[in-house]
């Protein structure tokens, strides 16, 4: 097919949506959440972009044993139907978060790791209401090492999973040939997650009867080839088949099964229709562990028969620069009962004066959350138990489209009046319940809509301090739509007047809040 214009003596338009870092980095992340990974190194950190994402805490904690969901009933709870533990756990399945114990990062410059130590450090806990950062339910630490990837560092061995995006391209020969050895022989991770660009698919970036003058880049600096790279510092870029050649080699050396793919197709279609052969911009390699005593055996007996590590001993060791600990939440695993989170539920819906709130709009009320102890399981449980509260479940797969409705004698407080008869459907989608008011007929409030309000809490970021720290990177752990409960502002249908009007006419059940902690 030839194309419209002449562009034989210019570089193609390529651009990637969303950014091709990003790409390699959610497929990192697809794979530590589907793997449930605890424990990541980091190899060729650099500034910390991607441990730093694997600081932002998981919402909730992974499920509790049936043992402490029992220990929570107590004689006021109402036995109700409960939702099948299938269900639940698909539901919180579907919304599957990280939940890592340590992170370590390694890198060879101590300006790069600089930032990476910034950016890992442990933030300010929630304390009230109002606190603009994330509860943290898990412990976790980071350890920040400095030295090169060809020296040996026995905290490293074991370690769950291994890390290297857009690192192997740097190495020089002596340096590359110990990376095999080192990280799958030495260190034998369950996984090993690396990615390198695909010089198959530089051919992208001109057309086919391009002259070399045509591409913009850098040419192979070892002199080896006469291929033009992506970056000064890169020492090779291999083709489709010299990637899988060289990943199923070092898979069957060091008793790994591997799978290459790859990521990153551009927004421009092709005018040659090359977009199949010339495959993604960068290369995936996805190396799993082989385990049993034979494997282990024979992983170790290579190891000692590697000419080039004879002199790993003598080599400069890793540095530690940094080891931060982020120590978990004070009510972490320490749920009150069942009755009393209920309680806490309807009064916060009270104040919050909505009959109907989607969960996750609840669970982020640092209050109920703190009160389940971060077991987003024991808040289903107490609100399926509580006789004032009504679990909605959806047909979709998401726990946190999930609503609790107030029922009964509950929805008519002495001066907040729900009307049950009427319910609205909202703009997303999402039921809305029949607007309460004190003494109006209105179905829906006639206030302004309030705008940004100082002070209000976000449950997802703190706009002073980027959590995202470095710039466009994205975070593995909390999704756009759970910011506030989306009647505070959100649009003028769920809006409630000016913030120095809230709760001046709601009467909020009384809660012993000294015993609840």
């Amino acid at each position: 097919m030839e194309p419209a214009n002449d562009v034989s003596h210019t570089e193609l338009s390529v651009t990637f949506q969303p950014p091709l870092f990003l790409e390699r980095r959610g497929w990192v992340f697809e794979i530590l959440r589907r793997e449930g990974v605890h424990n990541v190194l980091d190899v060729g950190c650099g500034e910390g972009d991607l441990i730093s994402c694997l600081c932002n805490p998981a919402p909730w904690l992974l499920a509790p044993p049936p043992s402490v969901l029992k220990s929570l009933v107590t004689s006021a709870t109402v036995q109700r139907e409960e939702i099948e533990c299938s269900k639940l756990q698909a539901a919180v399945a579907h919304e599957s978060y990280l939940h890592p114990t340590k992170v370590m990062g390694l890198d060879i410059s101590a300006t790069d790791l600089a930032y990476a130590i910034q950016g890992t450090a442990p933030r300010p806990q929630s304390t009230d209401s109002l606190s603009v950062s994330s509860i943290r339910w898990e412990p976790f630490e980071v350890e920040i090492w400095q030295g090169g990837l060809q020296s040996i560092n026995p905290e490293f061995v074991d370690v769950e999973c291994i890390v290297s995006t857009e690192v192997i391209e740097h190495l020089p020969e002596n340096v590359l040939q110990d990376f095999a050895p080192i990280m799958l022989g030495a260190y034998h991770p369950k996984l090993l997650l690396i990615t390198t660009p695909s010089y198959t698919f530089n051919a992208r970036f001109t057309a086919p009867d391009s002259p070399a003058s045509a591409r913009s880049g850098f040419l192979d600096p070892t002199g080896r080839t006469n291929r033009i790279f992506r970056h000064h510092d890169h020492k090779f870029e291999w083709t489709i088949e010299e990637f899988t050649t060289w990943c199923e080699q070092v898979a069957d050396e060091w008793e790994y099964e591997v799978e290459v793919g790859g990521v990153g197709k551009p927004l421009e279609k092709d005018e040659w229709g090359r977009d199949e052969e010339l495959g993604h911009a960068s290369q995936t390699a996805a190396f799993r562990r082989r385990d049993g005593a034979d494997y282990a055996a024979g992983r170790a007996q290579r190891l000692q028969q590697v000419a080039s590590l004879q002199d790993v001993e003598n080599r400069e060791q890793h540095v530690l620069l940094s080891a931060h600990v982020h120590e978990a939440n004070e009510k972490a695993r320490q749920p009150v009962s069942l009755p009393e989170i209920g309680d806490l539920t309807k009064a916060r819906m009270i104040y919050y004066r909505d009959a109907v709130m989607r969960l996750r709009e609840l669970w982020f009320d640092d209050e109920i959350a703190m009160a389940c102890g971060g077991w987003i399981e024991v808040f289903v449980r107490a609100v399926e138990g509580h006789p004032d509260l009504r679990l909605l479940t959806t047909d979709t797969e998401g726990l946190t489209d999930w609503e609790i409705e107030v029922v009964g004698e509950a929805r008519h407080d002495e001066k907040v009046l729900w009307r049950n008869d009427v319910r609205y459907e909202d703009s997303d989608g999402s039921t809305l319940s029949s607007a309460w008011t004190t003494e109006l007929e209105s179905p829906v409030p006639e206030h302004p809509v309030m705008g940004d309000l100082e002070g209000v809490k976000s449950h997802w970021e703190d706009s002073s301090k980027d959590d995202m720290v470095f710039g466009d990177k994205i975070s593995p752990q909390w999704p756009t739509s759970t910011l506030l409960p989306d009647n505070w502002g959100a649009d003028e249908a769920r809006s409630w007047g000016p913030a120095a009007d809230w709760g001046e006419d709601v009467t909020i059940p009384a809660v012993d809040t000294d015993a609840v902690w």
